[in-house]
């Protein structure tokens, strides 16, 4: 064969290769991101009926994790229950390096499932979880006290821009309870002040400011904690006040905050002995389905307290507690410690729905009102670069300098 003619053909295969590896390629990517452009293109209601009853169930969950790093446990709940979000503590943030780390490390595990709720207590003052030598914003009582809606809001915008630095999607705040007991060991300076409102007013503001930066903010704690007198984290608060003295009070931040576009609302350990003697608010039908729902007219994503909590564990089995939740009008179920807890939460729920207890329907309707909140929020797998510390600690500097001195 002429010179010539042998180095054509070794042209032609490699082009022919090169073609063919081009191609799998193509192939072999839309096959990696068609799952992810289904659920785009998908409607809600067809991305719900193609849904396992293991992975329905897996999105009202939103899961603590142990430790710093991607390990088997946080791996399983992500690969093996399909959990829809997770809560971050300040142990499992050392560092801004390593915090983005994490988060980035889940999102890729998480690649080909729904984009997960990623979540904090970002409220400034005394609450707060992100590391990296941040300066604190003011808490909320300080914010009251200079009472200015401007304040308020850059506040919110300051805390959304942190929370979408780290790669995380969700706050839970800001809190609308009102500080009506000046003996409240739980509430105090988380709170704009003891008026329904000056809370109205500089909660809506920071909840928008929040909700500028693509972040979602949470309103809590859902009837009011303002007036209790024991901290639910040790046992469980009782507030012995009717409908109507809390729709005089409590109720009208909370209200307000719906009209003024509130995405969710985190529902309370605490029991109201007039509204139902026997479940706290994160278990009642009356307080979630009657009140919230029916009555303020709330159709956003309705999520608990911490169910690993003393209000709950000491009174309840966390399943079960889960269980009677989920019935009674919740959409989330946020089990914030240990993974046997979240293992054994989710083992009820799906017992319950198995035995007839909840209805698929039931558990479909809170999967739809998630999914549309991760939709209208953007919320994707996407990884996320490092985080400007200096800069956004300029911005603190400069609205405290302008507001507070």
């Amino acid at each position: 064969m002429p010179k010539k003619r042998s180095s054509r053909l070794k042209q032609l295969i490699f082009i022919i290769l090169f073609l063919f590896l081009t191609i799998f390629a193509a192939i072999y990517t839309i096959g990696l991101f068609s799952s992810g452009q289904q659920q785009k293109t998908q409607s809600i209601s067809e991305i719900v009926s193609g849904m396992t009853l293991n992975e329905k169930i897996g999105q009202l969950i939103l899961a603590g994790i142990t430790g710093t790093t991607m390990d088997t446990n946080t791996r399983n709940l992500i690969t093996q229950y399909n959990v829809g979000g997770f809560i971050f503590y300040k142990n499992n943030l050392v560092n801004p390096w390593q915090a983005v780390q994490l988060v980035n490390q889940i999102k890729a595990v998480n690649a080909t499932n729904l984009p997960l709720l990623l979540s904090v207590d970002e409220e400034g003052g005394r609450i707060t979880r992100l590391p990296g030598g941040l300066v604190n914003l003011p808490s909320n009582q300080q914010i009251g006290v200079v009472n200015n809606q401007k304040f308020s809001y850059k506040v919110g915008a300051i805390l959304g821009e942190e929370l979408k630095s780290f790669g995380l999607n969700m706050d839970f705040a800001p809190v609308l309870d009102i500080n009506s007991n000046p003996n409240n060991p739980v509430i105090g300076d988380r709170s704009f002040g003891d008026n329904a409102k000056l809370v109205s007013r500089l909660g809506i503001q920071t909840m928008k400011g929040i909700q500028s930066q693509n972040i979602i903010a949470t309103i809590k704690h859902f009837p009011g904690h303002g007036d209790t007198s024991v901290d639910s984290h040790l046992e469980l608060p009782i507030v012995n006040k009717s409908l109507k003295e809390l729709k005089e009070l409590e109720l009208i931040p909370f209200e307000r905050a719906i009209k003024k576009g509130a995405d969710v609302v985190m529902v309370a350990h605490i029991l109201l002995p007039q509204l139902d003697p026997q479940n706290p608010a994160s278990m009642s039908k009356t307080v979630m389905s009657d009140i919230l729902r029916n009555q303020l007219d709330f159709e956003g994503v309705i999520i608990t307290d911490d169910m690993t909590m003393r209000a709950i564990t000491d009174h309840f089995d966390i399943g079960r507690a889960a269980v009677e939740s989920v019935k009674s009008g919740s959409d989330i179920i946020l089990v914030g410690h240990h993974y046997k807890n979240v293992v054994e939460t989710i083992s009820s729920l799906k017992s319950a729905v198995q035995k007839g207890e909840i209805s698929e329907q039931r558990i479909n309707e809170s999967v739809a009102r998630i999914i549309a909140l991760k939709r209208k929020y953007g919320i994707n797998n996407s990884k996320v670069g490092s985080v400007n510390i200096e800069g956004i600690n300029q911005s603190i500097t400069t609205l405290l300098n302008e507001y507070l001195n």
